[in-house]
């Protein structure tokens, strides 16, 4: 496991939530999977990042019914200033790898 700063969580959050709608667990496990088991997200980390990313406006999150008849959980979406902060953050972040490459001896793309 290796750990996430909290910018970096946003932005991967935010990424995965452009793909669909997604509650927590959901989330954690997701982001676990596609990153091939580097990225585990604790409750601590997880639920504090998608609080402050809905306080800023950048997701919306919506009670939905469990199959089964479970206890509720909360769905997040990406909104439509989530999307514009996403493409702003990857664009930000493909200039820092690019950067970053260039100085341990890769190429500028």
């Amino acid at each position: 496991m290796t750990p996430l700063k909290s910018g970096t969580i946003d932005l991967i959050l935010l990424s995965a939530l452009r793909e669909q709608p997604r509650y927590g667990l959901e989330l954690a496990q997701h982001i676990g999977t596609r990153s091939g088991g580097l990225f585990e997200l604790s409750e601590g980390s997880l639920y504090p990042a998608l609080l402050r990313l809905n306080r800023a406006g950048l997701i919306e999150g919506e009670w939905h019914p469990t199959p089964g008849g479970g206890s509720p959980r909360k769905v997040y979406r990406l909104t439509d200033q989530g999307a514009t902060e996403l493409t702003r953050r990857r664009d930000e972040w493909q200039r820092l790898q690019t950067a970053v490459n260039a100085l341990l001896g890769g190429r500028l793309a």
